[in-house]
């Protein structure tokens, strides 16, 4: 039990840091800075605003599964600390996102140190001549557009109007070297993001549900077990009996800990970004989180690789060398091939989940021209409605799939490291 919280503590604290540089979603609205149905003048500020009377869904989607300095549920914004280094002398600074008074959108309404509030997401303004303390902005004062960037792909540039005058911002703190879209930039962003939060809450609920289980166990000795006991323990079994064992072999108990760890923490995330309403996080939609656990598979899987396994990736005997030249290169690829693998294929499927349903919810406003024809948009809600509901039970089913699946494949390629020659 001690190993298992362990292990969830290492994964709370590797994502959380990665969370906290993650720059995947700054560009959450690509494909659509130029559907502004008009631009607003104010100065030298040139404000581009969509129309309100065309829903784009793409966008909606985008934003319902970024990650934010806010955390949502419904129309209630709860704001969240916000722990930024300034670099350049700058310094630490801890404050609420409260400070930026952010609209529904997650666009905040004031400036407050010269930081920004853009979809929910901390950025700072470049020019240091910027006002400090907090600055009142106005509705829809931070606001993004393609810029022109000479002899390159026009850059999506994030701006505050302030006295008529138009600040450029830095793109939200990263520190991938370019991997999702990010940048060094002048400051670095520690914040409890939504995502983080939904982490914590998380790892709260599953340490007191298994301390729990765990007393039930002492408690019970030798009884059959009952309530969240009866549940927990062919699921425990199962990962036991079908997984750990025939994958590990002798070695199963050992790693049985991680595995349990790995299972459950992503099937907690998973269903709890399911719950309507309640935050929408997206957890395990995030590339920086699903990085993080498969750097920790791939780490522990080759830590624990045997001389049978690193000689059957270099040295291979029995193999000509001309073969050596061309398989050697492929091996190595392999190592970090699988990880990637683990890392894309739930990302990918916990995503697509989010954005069809949100997707299909936002049939009804497409069709009801939001609000312009009341019939197609009471119509549009049945069929709307009946497919939500079948892609929610889909999704409930594919929680438990991504996983297994994730888990089954650490056991594999954890098998596979260890295995003796003796083992074939």
């Amino acid at each position: 039990m001690r190993q298992f919280f362990s292990i969830l503590v290492c994964f709370f604290s590797f994502s959380f840091f990665a969370f906290g540089q993650d720059g995947h979603d700054d560009h959450s609205n690509d494909g659509n800075h130029e559907g502004g149905a008009y631009i607003e003048t104010i100065g030298e500020c040139h404000i581009p605003h969509d129309d309100p009377n065309v829903f784009n869904p793409g966008k909606t989607a985008f934003h319902h599964i970024s990650d934010q300095n806010v955390y949502s549920i419904g129309p209630l914004q709860i704001p969240l600390p916000c722990i930024l280094y300034g670099h350049g002398g700058k310094g630490l600074e801890m404050f609420s996102s409260s400070k930026f008074h952010a609209d529904y959108h997650g666009n905040g309404e004031y400036a407050y140190n010269q930081y920004v509030l853009f979809e929910g997401s901390v950025r700072r303004v470049q020019d240091p001549s910027f006002p400090k303390g907090a600055l009142e902005l106005g509705h829809h004062r931070v606001y993004g557009k393609d810029v022109k960037v000479e002899g390159a792909k026009d850059k999506f540039q994030i701006f505050v109007c302030y006295d008529g005058k138009e600040w450029a911002c830095d793109n939200k703190s990263t520190l991938d070297g370019g991997l999702f879209g990010g940048g060094m930039t002048s400051f670095t962003d520690f914040s409890l993001t939504k995502n983080v939060v939904t982490m914590l809450i998380i790892f709260i609920f599953l340490a007191w549900l298994f301390t729990k289980i765990a007393k039930m166990y002492k408690q019970r000795e030798g009884q059959a077990p009952t309530g969240i006991q009866g549940f927990i323990e062919p699921v425990f079994l199962f990962i036991q009996d079908e997984v750990a064992k025939p994958f590990l072999g002798h070695k199963w108990e050992k790693f049985l800990p991680l595995l349990m760890a790995l299972f459950f923490f992503i099937l907690a995330l998973n269903l709890f970004g399911q719950v309507p309403f309640f935050g929408g996080s997206n957890v395990t939609g995030n590339l920086s989180f699903t990085l993080v656990i498969a750097v920790i598979a791939f780490i522990i899987t080759n830590i624990n690789g045997n001389g049978h396994y690193w000689q059957h990736i270099f040295s291979m005997p029995g193999i000509p060398g001309w073969v050596k030249v061309i398989v050697t290169p492929v091996e190595i690829m392999g190592m970090f091939i699988k990880p990637l693998t683990l890392m894309l294929r739930l990302f990918g499927n916990i995503t697509a989940g989010h954005m069809v349903i949100v997707i299909f919810v936002g049939l009804i406003f497409i069709f009801g021209q939001n609000g312009a024809n009341p019939g197609a948009a009471w119509g549009t809600t049945i069929g709307s409605t009946l497919l939500t509901i079948f892609m929610m039970a889909i999704e409930l089913l594919v929680a438990f799939i991504q996983a297994f699946v994730f888990t089954i494949l650490t056991a594999s390629y954890i098998g596979a490291a260890t295995e003796e020659a003796h083992d074939h």
